[in-house]
């Protein structure tokens, strides 16, 4: 029986917190492959803790009895940018990835800053990477911190110092490979996935492994089908350079019995395959899961979940779980005739895309076993039981450009990389979803303003009354519902615990914990802005730890009364017992910033200009005064003054919202969410000069130069009072 640091820490509870922080800690363990595999309950070693992608901490002491009384122990600003990180802990340490790869080792008792590593980043990346500051997670093995970075590296720090230790270039970043997830460590190796652009063509849609303790690449596997690749005439002969965009943009899956890495995969792009060879092909390996050898990088089986015509992704957390299958006929759509009632499979399970359909596989070999939807999706018309091929809605299916088609859930899912767990306590998959349809178009890719050749209007689904959000329970065994909890703002991600507990974040900024038998909320905390990263549960000292991290969610035009801050905030929760006020250890913080220096006063804050130094011309605000009238005022008003529900977009609220976020932020929200429903549909020069027009209405002087649509320069440029 293995005894762990939690079991001793337990024992040894009331002496250390007697001398937290007065001493310097203890010397630090490495990690094996055997840890990873099997983590103490105390850590958190990878994404979802564990490699089979539970989402779950065996912990006990924080429960549904004394869950009412959980606390806030202490919260500490992370880095700006997009915000989807999860704690990495290991000996009372939390290493958290922060927005373009500014990592931070923290003392996980008193949130004290230990030692902070900044990437200094190529100034042009904003020129050919959208969106490229996205961090969800790092790894550990043996002293190092491995992570993957913006600029297409893979890198190691010392864990101790942040010192780097490494780094390997996996491809230019130039060349269409983007990065918003981190390795999972399988048997010694770091193995990754990206995104990729259309101008990467192929080769930048790979999966690869490097040796974690060297860097030195091992294997590389392209999941666009070609050469001899058996599935090359998938793609109805189309040249190399025309396939692309099919991307593994999460995080792996790893069976270390099966030595077999689970991977999802994307869209292609264009996503109407009118826009392709035709709605006849397959297009392999787009919309798959993907069965890797961990040595060689050999795709051993795969399984296409859809052929797909509207950006709905699956690269989502495949959970690896060995259990009964006995579907249930009044539960479950579709199912394997020849199901072994009462026999225990290794089975690969959750909801791997966007249309929100929980698939079940046989993991081994990749044979399906069952499927049924969660939300309202009318893009699978039925999964053949015997062979498992998924047959489309003829009505979602376009064959011309120009038509418009109902498609539920929309681009935006359904599900996303807002992510589920299991609980082996219940048997249970637990899955956050969001009640959206969309009017999707295709149009001819010589005219389209956008990678995907297709157009959107995306709405709440009406039957459901506004309420956005559904966190489904799902019976892994027999597919039933066990309950749904549906709410006006769209669940995150969440974690399920030992204590019978399932934690959940949501877009209104409120983190919960609820019975994981009955949807019971048991306790509440708005932390004040979007729950948008990956939850984490620990212990310290015989002190069970709960984390969560909140940020800017994307969708917020869905909910717009729904007001909240922006701020990236780590915060961390425990019962009363553990204690709070500790200062944290005696060391000395260390800075480990690249090129230009930490003291550099522009590079630590990550601006080089000031919008109050005239960043925009005065008639560039005046033609954005046209564009706000046009497609913004009927919600934010003529004269500022908003329609009940939407958010101020002038004076002191507006600064509340943006102070010490920078102009490209500002710029990367407008764009993606306005008009509401309909982000993305104005010209970039359009958004810029609307910009130009808030920053004007919010005391910012006019200057001799327009503001540049370029978004590393408009990130290099901060938003102050």
């Amino acid at each position: 029986m293995r005894i762990g640091k939690w079991a001793i820490g337990c024992a040894l509870a009331a002496l250390a917190l007697s001398q937290a922080g007065a001493q310097e800690a203890a010397p630090f363990e490495p990690v094996t492959d055997a840890e990873i595999q099997q983590p103490d309950p105390a850590d958190w070693l990878s994404w979802r803790r564990t490699l089979d992608s539970w989402g779950h901490s065996p912990l006990t002491q924080i429960d549904r009895g004394n869950v009412g009384t959980l606390r806030m122990v202490w919260a500490r600003p992370l880095p700006p940018g997009h915000q989807e990180g999860t704690p990495l802990v290991h000996d009372g340490v939390i290493y958290f990835p922060g927005p373009s790869d500014v990592i931070e080792a923290i003392d996980a008792r008193s949130g004290q800053l230990l030692w902070q590593y900044r990437r200094q980043l190529p100034e042009d990346i904003g020129q050919y990477l959208p969106v490229y500051d996205t961090n969800r997670n790092l790894a550990i093995y043996g002293d190092r911190i491995i992570g993957q970075s913006a600029d297409n590296f893979l890198y190691a720090l010392d864990a101790r110092t942040g010192e780097l230790v490494w780094e390997t270039k996996i491809a230019d970043y130039s060349s269409g490979a983007k990065i918003s997830s981190g390795p999972i460590i399988a048997d010694g190796l770091a193995i990754t996935g990206r995104s990729c652009e259309p101008e990467g063509g192929p080769d930048a849609c790979v999966i690869v492994a490097h040796d974690a303790v060297t860097g030195a690449e091992r294997w590389r596997t392209s999941i666009i089908a070609r050469g001899d690749d058996p599935n090359d005439a998938s793609w109805g002969g189309l040249p190399l350079e025309q396939r692309q965009q099919v991307g593994a943009w999460m995080i792996a899956s790893y069976d270390p019995e099966l030595k077999l890495i689970y991977m999802g995969t994307s869209v292609s792009a264009p996503a109407p395959k009118i826009s392709l060879a035709g709605v006849e092909h397959d297009y392999l390996y787009h919309n798959s899961t993907l069965a890797l050898d961990v040595a060689t990088g050999e795709i051993r089986w795969h399984y296409q979940h859809m052929v797909d015509h509207w950006d709905l992704d699956h690269p989502f957390a495949r959970m690896l779980v060995d259990q009964q299958v006995a579907p249930d006929p009044a539960a479950v759509a579709w199912m394997a005739p020849d199901i072994e009632q009462g026999r225990t499979y290794r089975t690969v399970t959750g909801i791997p895309g966007k249309p929100g359909i929980v698939t079940t596989l046989d993991r081994e070999t990749g044979r399906f076993l069952w499927a049924r939807p969660t939300v309202r999706q009318t893009v699978i018309e039925r999964i053949d039981g015997v062979t498992g091929r998924a047959h489309l809605n003829p009505a979602s299916v376009p064959h011309e450009y120009g038509t418009v088609h109902e498609v539920c859930p929309g681009p935006t899912g359904g599900a996303n990389y807002m992510t589920g767990s299991y609980s082996p306590l219940t048997q249970t998959l637990f899955l956050p979803l969001a009640n959206l349809c969309a009017q999707m178009t295709a149009v001819d890719p010589a005219n389209s303003p956008g990678v995907y050749g297709m157009s959107q209007q995306i709405s709440i689904v009406p039957e459901v009354e506004g309420l956005l959000g559904s966190l489904f329970a799902v019976d892994a065994v027999t597919g039933e519902t066990r309950w749904e909890h549906r709410q006006r703002a769209g669940f995150q991600s969440l974690i399920t615990t030992g204590g019978g507990l399932v934690f959940a974040g949501d877009a209104g900024g409120w983190f919960m914990a609820l019975d994981q038998a009955t949807g019971e909320e048991l306790w509440a905390m708005n932390l004040g802005s979007t729950v948008s990263g990956y939850p984490a549960s620990f212990a310290v000292d015989g002190q069970q730890y709960v984390a969560a991290s909140t940020g800017r969610w994307l969708s917020d035009a869905f909910t717009p009364e729904l007001t909240h801050g922006t701020q990236n905030t780590l915060f961390v929760f425990a019962l009363p017992e553990a204690g709070i006020g500790a200062r944290g250890p005696t060391r000395a913080f260390r800075s480990n910033a690249r090129g230009a220096g930490f003291d550099d006063p522009a590079l630590a804050q990550g601006f080089t200009r000031s919008a109050s130094a005239g960043v925009f011309s005065a008639a560039q605000a005046m033609e954005g005064r046209g564009v706000y009238m046009r497609a913004c005022a009927a919600c934010h008003g003529v004269d500022f003054q908003p329609a009940p529900g939407s958010p101020v977009v002038k004076g002191a609220a507006f600064m509340a919202n943006w102070r010490g976020k920078s102009v490209g932020e500002l710029f990367a929200y407008t764009r993606q969410t306005m008009p509401v429903g309909m982000g993305g549909s104005l010209p970039d020069a359009q958004y810029v000069a609307a910009i130009a027009y808030l920053l004007s209405e919010n005391g910012f002087p006019a200057g001799d130069t327009p503001l540049d649509s370029d978004e590393a320069l408009l990130r290099s440029i901060g938003i102050e009072s």
